[in-house]
């Protein structure tokens, strides 16, 4: 299994229980403090990362780095 785009930020988390840690320092490094927020249950990785004003190559960037550290 492989963290998609369309993958809500919980879901990385309930899907990849021991990397969680190492998941949201990667999210944190990229500005995304939402980790623990009610919005992580509906938004996308792709939504959380474009509202905090990230490119779609940046988005892919990140994904890579999610992905790297599962």
């Amino acid at each position: 299994m492989t963290i998609t785009r369309d993958m809500t930020i919980q879901e990385i988390f309930y899907n990849f229980p021991d990397r969680k840690d190492v998941l949201a320092d990667v999210l944190m490094k990229e500005g995304l403090g939402c980790c623990g927020c009610a919005g992580a249950q509906f938004e996308t990785i792709e939504q959380g990362l474009m509202a905090h004003g990230k490119s779609p190559e940046e988005v892919t960037k990140v994904l890579n780095d999610l992905n790297s550290a599962i």
